[in-house]
């Protein structure tokens, strides 16, 4: 089999997970992916410690475990400071009279590379931690990594008439103000008022601006949005999206920023409330590349239209915040899945050699905001009952992506190899560990003296008494030891950090939950050096903790909080989860070749390299599992 194939297909499938996929495949409901399984096999997949869509997608396509390719989590700390910083990606600017770039923090080599120095072509799509593009033979669009225009992963702006309206998580609020004289004000059906959207920072401090003014007609549930940007007049209707409005944030004479965003209008009364997406990227000027090459995600945008280009498309904070509702998340996530869909039948038309790879983040996007529908008795669902309504909505999505699967096996013919694959799996998010009060409460975190956990402790470890705190939390899964000469107030001496690792791994294993008697909320907590191996393990987290099913780091400590509880209901919407103990959320693999047990991500690439006759990489770990 190694060899004989021309072309290979994966179709990413964020997310799916071997429970849900069995029980719909049982039914019926997943035809296309059952005739995968005829054809070649079906098997779970072991996934990436921990679980995470960017370090799982970069063993994929390195063949390295984190260790190897550095990326650890969606966080990471700065030693110097303690703060959490974004770990898929920096900035450097090497002196002022030189312009900024952007540096891609995963290593190891991708595939694409290595099929490039074999002459073979690639067209990849939204793979995570692309950003910026790696060479390649061929195309790419950036994915997961790539920021909004203000440099997060995410920041949406709430443009409301509530003068009490305060930012929740990852958002701006702004004050629409009335325009007097214009017929805005209390009792009237019309109002023109006046905001402006936040773009990213000026070169000399302060946020860069574009004003606007909102002619509103709340009888008809209709607004107009007049600005400088494009079109000058856009109009909005209430419970839909509007179209793309692309602006120019203007830094000086010849500099500016371009970038577009849509707008939903949730409410006119009693308090006019419009919401906006996170700044993407104008794909025709974005300030940082975010293709290969350069000019392909303007040409996708000529040819398809405007298209989300930040890494995380889904507005998921927006609902999460319940700024706007269920109806309007899936009215994106079905935005998101056309254009998604559209891009994979451009390339797969093109193709006619080598890799073709897309990721469809759809489904891991709404099992995080919709596991609460299938679970009656989730925290989330206190106060109210779940709306039948989305009861289906999960297994609607795994019927879209079985759908996906099928428009993509029209191109394949009997020189192609077609792999659906998923990269973890998912569960339930009921209760959030606070690791750092777990710290605290076992004497290897101190607050500055006076601060009580909490509101007071508030977070990025800012209330954290750093000459008497060996270690602590930042990230999704990961704790670090307060090292001397490595953090910037380290304390504990270099030779006591093995000895105090395994001090902290036997004292949080096996954490029980003391309002569910006999059970376990942390399965296991492993030294890095157990975890990973390579390159990059001196900045891998010094102990990775395995939840069990049913918990997760809480939010707080995610943040570097310090909370009144070790535990807490998780009540979000965001009430499905995956970063636990690996070997519980595995994904899937389907393929239309022969193959043998036991896959693991790390042999993606080894497989998939074999399948076209090209050798693995000499770093690569895994292993072809070609029969």
């Amino acid at each position: 089999m190694e060899g004989a194939v021309k072309k290979v297909f994966v179709i990413g499938l964020d997310g799916l997970s071997p429970s849900i996929v069995a029980r719909l495949m049982a039914s019926g409901e997943l035809p296309n992916l059952a005739r995968l399984k005829e054809q070649g096999g079906y098997s779970t997949v072991a996934t990436t410690r921990p679980a995470q869509t960017p370090v799982a997608w970069s063993t994929f396509a390195t063949g390295v475990n984190p260790g190897g390719h550095g990326i650890f989590d969606f966080l990471r700390r700065n030693p110097r400071n303690y703060l959490p910083d974004l770990a898929l990606n920096r900035y450097e600017q090497k002196n002022a009279f030189l312009p900024p770039k952007a540096v891609n923090l995963r290593g190891g080599t991708p595939i694409w590379e290595l099929l490039k120095s074999a002459g073979r072509g690639a067209a990849v799509l939204r793979c995570p931690c692309t950003y910026p593009p790696d060479p390649i033979r061929g195309r790419l669009l950036s994915g997961m990594g790539v920021p909004d225009l203000r440099g997060g992963l995410g920041t949406a702006t709430f443009f409301t008439t509530d003068p009490s309206a305060r930012p929740r998580e990852s958002e701006n609020v702004v004050r629409l103000e009335p325009i007097a004289g214009a017929g805005a004000g209390a009792g009237t059906d019309e109002g023109t008022y006046s905001a402006h959207l936040i773009g990213p920072r000026g070169p000399k401090g302060g946020d860069l601006r574009v004003e606007f003014t909102l002619l509103v007609d709340s009888r008809s549930g209709r607004a107009v949005l007049r600005s400088d940007g494009s079109p000058r007049e856009l109009e909005i209707r209430q419970g839909t999206w509007s179209d793309w409005l692309r602006v120019k944030f203007k830094a000086g004479m010849l500099q500016s920023a371009r970038g577009m965003v849509r707008f939903y209008l949730v409410a006119c009364e009693p308090e006019l409330q419009l919401y906006a997406s996170p700044v993407n990227f104008d794909p025709d000027a974005p300030l940082f590349p975010i293709s290969q090459p350069f000019e392909y995600a303007g040409d996708l945008a000529r040819e398809q239209g405007l298209f989300y280009t930040t890494g995380m498309v889904e507005d998921h904070t927006g609902l999460n915040n319940e700024r706007i509702p269920e109806s309007a998340f899936l009215e994106q996530c079905e935005i998101a899945w056309r254009e998604r869909t559209a891009m994979m039948h451009r390339e797969l038309e093109r193709l006619d050699d080598g890799l073709f790879y897309v990721l469809f983040d759809t489904p891991d996007r709404i099992q995080h905001l919709f596991w609460r529908y299938n679970e009656p008795n989730h925290p989330a669902n206190r106060g109210g009952t779940p709306d039948p309504a989305y009861a289906s909505v999960i297994d609607d999505a795994y019927r879209r992506c079985d759908a996906i699967v099928g428009e993509a096996l029209e191109y394949a013919d009997d020189r192609t190899l077609v792999m659906a694959l998923s990269d973890h799996g998912f569960n339930s998010f009921r209760r959030g560990v606070d690791l750092n009060k777990c710290l605290l409460d076992r004497g290897y975190l101190a607050l500055k003296e006076g601060v009580q956990p909490g509101e007071e402790a508030g977070d990025l470890l800012r209330q954290v008494d750093w000459s008497r705190t060996r270690a602590y939390a930042v990230g999704l899964s990961g704790i670090y030891l307060n090292v001397r000469d490595r953090e910037g107030q380290g304390i504990v001496p270099p030779g006591e950090a093995d000895a105090l690792k395994s001090d902290l791994a036997r004292s949080l294993a096996g954490l029980a939950d003391p309002e569910s008697p006999g059970t376990t909320a942390i399965r296991r907590v492993l030294p890095r050096e157990e975890a990973y191996r390579g390159a990059y393990l001196a900045e891998a987290p010094d102990l990775v903790v395995d939840f069990a099913e049913g918990y997760r780091v809480s939010w707080s400590s995610s943040m570097g909080g310090v909370a009144e509880h070790a535990f807490e209901d998780n009540v979000k919407k965001w009430s499905g989860d995956h970063i636990i103990d690996p070997d519980r959320v595995p994904g899937i693999l389907f393929m239309n070749r022969a193959f043998r047990e036991g896959a693991r991500l790390l042999d993606m690439a080894p497989t998939i390299l074999a399948a076209l006759g090209v050798p693995k990489g000499p770093a690569m770990e895994g292993e072809s599992i070609l029969r």
